[in-house]
């Protein structure tokens, strides 16, 4: 679905991502992992177009990415991203924004068929009961579960998502990720995640892609991609690697400094 050749872009003359090469497939869950400043926001906007490359291309089903109209993107690509919207209008307005892609020419209300997408978002991201709450009045995990039901009303078939479940407590962290993990087993979403969690990326998404200093370190299954050697290398601190007893996946366990001091005794 998603193809990136030889990519390098960045931010007037700094570069941040350096020859990127990366497939996503129909369906998958992939994970970007990395440090603060290893190029994995940057590598969303250069997917959603916010940013030209410099060099290399992105195709989007084999069509040249910069050369597929606004509404064509926003029809088939929808983003989440980490930035809360102050915005004053009820839950279930900011919601419809989401059909405005798929508005025709000349069209400037939502038709009884955009309404019927948009309350279908809302019933599976489970938010109807908030739909006539004005957007200032509900809570961060509430506003995160909105701008996801809004994503799903553009009926995409890739999710982008940007931290989904920063400043979240473990309930909606866990609440938000579970619905996403539904909607790419149920509906054949293709989801891309970045993650700053490594537990929460190893529990929910089937690939990883560990990004270092705008370079892609290393990509494949939670298993390969989260042993010590990489994670410590990275992320420059020592880290132990064990298994969730329950789902077996790989678990990160940090070592903090007096640990380490006790530990060289």
């Amino acid at each position: 679905m998603l193809r990136i050749s030889d990519l390098t872009c960045g931010y007037g003359t700094k570069i941040v991502l350096n020859g990127i090469n990366l497939e996503i497939g129909k369906g998958e869950f992939a994970g970007i992992i990395g440090p603060n400043g290893s190029g994995k926001t940057t590598l969303l906007k250069a997917i959603t177009r916010l940013i030209k490359p410099y060099k290399g291309k992105i195709y989007l089903e084999d069509k040249e990415l910069h050369s597929i109209d606004h509404k064509e993107i926003a029809q088939k690509i929808a983003v989440v991203s980490q930035n809360l919207p102050v915005i004053s209008m009820t839950v279930k307005e900011y919601v419809l924004l989401g059909r405005t892609p798929h508005y025709k020419n000349m069209q400037f209300f939502e038709t009884e068929s955009d309404i019927e997408v948009a309350e279908h978002a809302m019933i599976m991201t489970d938010i109807v009961k908030l739909q006539d709450s004005y957007m200032s009045e509900i809570s961060g995990g509430e506003m995160q579960l909105a701008l996801i039901a809004r994503a799903l009303t553009q009926e995409p078939w890739m999710l982008l998502l940007d931290e989904p479940t920063a400043h979240l407590d473990i309930t909606h962290q866990v609440n938000i990720l579970d619905l996403i993990r539904k909607l790419n087993k149920e509906y054949g979403l293709t989801v891309i995640i970045v993650l700053h969690d490594l537990n929460l990326a190893s529990e929910y998404c089937d690939r990883l892609i560990l990004m270092d200093r705008g370079q892609i370190k290393r990509t494949g299954t939670p298993e390969e991609v989260l042993n010590y050697s990489d994670i410590e290398e990275v992320y420059k601190t020592l880290v132990v690697v064990e298994r969730n007893p329950l789902s077996q996946k790989p678990f990160v366990l940090i070592v903090p400094e007096e640990v380490k001091k006790k530990c060289r005794r």
